[in-house]
C-alpha cells in the first residue's frame, strides 16, 4: 500500500498525464511494473523529487531538521499512480529515489559533493560479507546518499537498529522514504549531519559500517577540516597529510570513534593503496581498523558510474589483529563473489612496502620474462608551477641569469612530435625555477630577481595555493631530469621519449627514474619497447576518448626484463 501526504493529491489532469507516460512502457524494466528504468521525465527537478520522497513517508521516519522541512513545505504535488510505482520499486529492491537525483543533480555538482552513488552488485557484495562476519546490533552508513546500503541491510539483519549519516537534507529524504517503504520507519535514525562529527551513542553489541565514504579532492576541503584529521590522527599516534581526499577522514573517523569487535566495509577511490597521502589509511588498515580484505575494482566495471575512478573495497574488523589480508582485483562487477577471497598477503610485508595495489595482481597478469615498469622505474608526474605565464620565461624575465632559467618540456606535444627522443632542447621553453636561499647571488644579479619577484607578485604568483605550499613562493623546485619522459594524457597511447636533451618537464609529462642505474642502450631498448607496444588500457578513460595514466597506473605496465631488453637489442 502506498503512502500519501494528504497536500500531495494532485489534479486528475497531472496524474493522468503522468499514467499516459507509464503506460508507454510495455515491458517491466528491473523487475519493476511498467515504469520507466529512469524517473527522468517524469521528476525533473529536486523540489518534485523531495515532494515524492515525503509522500513516500519521509517524515515517518523521526527526527527531521529544519533544513528538510523547508524541502517538504515548498514541496509541489506528485501524482498518486507515480507513489504506487515508486513504493513498487522500492520494496523490489530498486533505488528509484536514488536514480532520479543522480539524473537530476548534473555530475559535477554532485562530484563536488562527492555524491556518486554505489552500483547495486557492489552493495549486495559487501553486505554479502558483513553478513558472513555476524549479524549487527547496529548499521550505519557514513555519507548515506538515499541509503542504499541501509535498504540491502535492513532485508539481511531485520533487527538491526539503521542509521545513516548524510549531510545533504534532499538525499536524507530520500534515505528517510526509503526506509519508511520497507517499513523500517521505527527501527531506522537518519541524521543530517557531517560524519566527521556525527555523535553516534555507544551501544553494547556491534556496528556494522558500511558504504561509501564521499569522495572529494583536498583542495575543496577547508582548512579547519585538514586541521581536524591532523588532530586526530595524532590521537592515535599516526601522521596525516593535507593532500588527503575526504574518504580518508572518514576511515578515520571510524577508528576514532568505533570499538572492539565493530566492523566494517567500505568502497572508496583506490589511490590510498599507493599515494603518500594514503598512509594514513594504509596504518589504519595494518593497526587500528584490522584491515581483512581490499578488492581493487578496475575503472572498465564502472564502481563510481561516470567517473572512470579505480575503486577499492576495504573489509575490517576493529582492533583484530589477522596474520594476513587478502588482496584481489575484478575487471567486471559479476565477478565480486566473496569479498574474503584473493591473495593472503602477510601483515609484516604490508608494513614494509608503501604501495599495496601491486597485491592485487596474480602473477599470471604479467608473462614470463616480463616485470611491471614500476619494478625497474619510478614514475613521477612533472612539477606544477602554479602560474605558467609567470614562471615561463618571457619578457619580464629577460635579465634573470641563465642559471636560473631550464629547458623543460611543457607541452605534450613537444614529446609527441620528438620521435623516440628528444636530442635537442633549443626548442623548448624555458621555466625559471629559483633557488630558495636567494642570498647567494650576487647584488646585481640579486637586483634583477627582485624585480622580476615584484612583478611576479603583481600577477597574483605568490598567491596560488600551490605557491602557499612552497618553502618559499618563488621557488618551483623543479625535478632532476628524467632519462625517459612520457605524456599521461591523451586520445592515443602514451608516447615515450628517451631524455637525451636532459629537458626537466612540467605537470603535463610524467618522467621516468630508474631504480637502478641502467645503461643509456637499455633505457632506448625500453623506450623502443614502449612505443611499439604501449595501447591505452589499463588508463582511465574520460569522456570523449581522453585517456589518463596516473603514475602507479603507468608503473603496472609489463615490460621485458633488463636481460631480455639487452638480449633483443643485441
Amino acid at each position: 500500500m502506498a503512502i500519501h501526504g494528504s497536500r500531495n493529491i494532485p489534479p486528475r489532469a497531472f496524474e493522468g498525464a503522468v499514467q499516459t507516460v507509464l503506460d508507454s512502457y510495455e515491458h517491466p524494466l528491473n523487475g519493476a511494473s511498467g515504469v520507466p528504468a529512469s524517473l527522468d521525465g517524469l521528476i525533473r527537478t529536486e523540489a518534485e523529487l523531495a515532494a515524492l520522497a515525503g509522500a513516500l513517508g519521509a517524515e515517518s521516519v523521526g527526527g527531521l531538521k529544519n533544513d528538510e522541512l523547508r524541502l517538504l513545505a515548498s514541496a509541489p504535488a506528485v501524482p498518486h499512480v507515480l507513489v504506487d510505482e515508486v513504493n513498487d520499486r522500492i520494496r523490489a529492491r530498486e533505488d528509484p529515489l536514488g536514480d532520479a537525483f543522480c539524473a537530476i543533480r548534473t555530475a559535477p555538482t554532485r562530484r563536488a559533493s562527492g555524491a556518486v552513488y554505489t552500483p547495486k552488485a557492489i552493495v549486495t557484495a559487501m553486505v554479502d560479507w558483513a553478513a558472513s562476519a555476524g549479524a549487527p546490533a547496529r548499521v550505519v552508513e557514513p555519507g548515506a546518499g538515499s541509503g542504499r546500503f541501509l535498504m540491502e541491510a535492513a532485508r539481511r539483519f531485520p533487527q538491526a537498529e539503521l542509521v545513516a549519516v548524510e549531510n545533504d537534507p534532499l538525499a536524507s529524504l530520500m534515505a528517510r522514504a526509503n526506509l519508511a517503504v520497507l517499513g523500517k520507519g521505527e527501527q531506522s535514525r537518519v541524521m543530517l549531519a557531517d560524519f566527521r562529527n556525527a555523535k553516534l551513542a555507544v551501544i553494547d553489541g556491534r556496528t556494522l559500517y558500511i558504504g561509501n565514504p564521499p569522495y572529494v579532492r583536498h583542495h575543496l576541503i577547508e582548512p579547519q577540516w585538514k586541521d581536524w584529521l591532523k588532530r586526530q590522527a595524532r590521537q592515535l599516534g599516526l601522521k596525516a597529510s593535507a593532500l588527503a581526499g575526504l574518504h580518508v577522514y572518514f576511515f578515520l573517523a571510524i577508528a576514532r570513534w568505533a570499538k572492539a569487535g565493530d566492523y566494517g566495509a567500505l568502497i572508496s577511490a583506490a589511490e590510498w593503496l599507493d599515494v603518500n597521502y594514503g598512509q594514513l589509511v594504509r596504518d589504519l588498515f595494518l593497526n587500528r581498523l584490522g584491515g581483512q580484505s581490499v578488492v581493487v575494482v578496475e575503472p572498465r566495471a564502472e564502481p563510481f558510474p561516470g567517473t572512470a575512478t579505480t575503486g577499492a573495497i576495504t573489509t575490517f574488523t576493529v582492533n583484530a589483529a589477522p596474520a594476513t589480508a587478502r588482496f584481489i582485483r575484478v575487471s567486471n562487477l559479476n565477478k565480486l563473489g566473496n569479498l574474503a577471497d584473493g591473495r593472503p598477503i602477510s601483515r609484516k610485508q604490508l608494513a614494509a612496502e608503501t604501495r599495496w595495489s601491486h597485491f592485487t595482481r596474480t602473477p599470471t597478469d604479467t608473462p614470463a620474462g616480463y616485470v611491471e615498469l614500476g619494478e625497474l622505474c619510478r614514475v613521477h608526474r612533472g612539477q606544477v608551477t602554479g602560474a605558467n605565464r609567470v614562471w615561463i620565461a618571457g619578457p619580464e624575465s629577460e635579465a634573470l641569469p641563465e642559471s636560473v632559467l631550464f629547458p623543460t618540456v611543457t607541452r605534450a606535444r613537444e614529446l609527441i612530435q620528438s620521435g623516440p627522443a628528444l636530442t635537442n632542447a633549443a626548442s623548448l621553453r624555458r621555466v625559471i625555477d629559483l633557488p630558495v636561499d636567494l642570498s647567494v647571488f650576487s647584488d646585481e644579479t640579486r637586483a634583477a630577481i627582485d624585480r622580476f619577484l615584484e612583478w611576479a607578485r603583481s600577477m597574483g604568483a605568490s598567491e596560488s595555493y600551490v605557491a602557499t605550499h612552497r618553502k618559499a613562493w618563488w621557488s618551483v623546485r623543479l625535478r632532476e631530469p628524467a632519462p625517459i619522459l612520457a605524456t599521461y594524457m591523451a586520445r592515443r597511447p602514451p608516447a615515450f621519449v628517451l631524455n637525451d636533451a636532459g629537458a626537466r618537464h612540467l605537470n603535463i609529462a610524467h618522467g621516468l627514474y630508474p631504480r637502478e642505474q641502467l645503461t643509456r642502450e637499455t633505457l632506448a631498448a625500453l623506450v623502443t619497447h614502449l612505443r611499439q607496444s604501449a595501447s591505452i588500457r589499463g588508463g582511465r578513460v574520460y569522456a570523449g576518448g581522453l585517456t589518463k595514466f596516473e603514475p602507479r597506473e603507468m608503473e603496472r605496465i609489463p615490460v621485458p626484463e633488463p636481460a631480455t631488453l639487452d638480449a633483443a637489442r643485441l
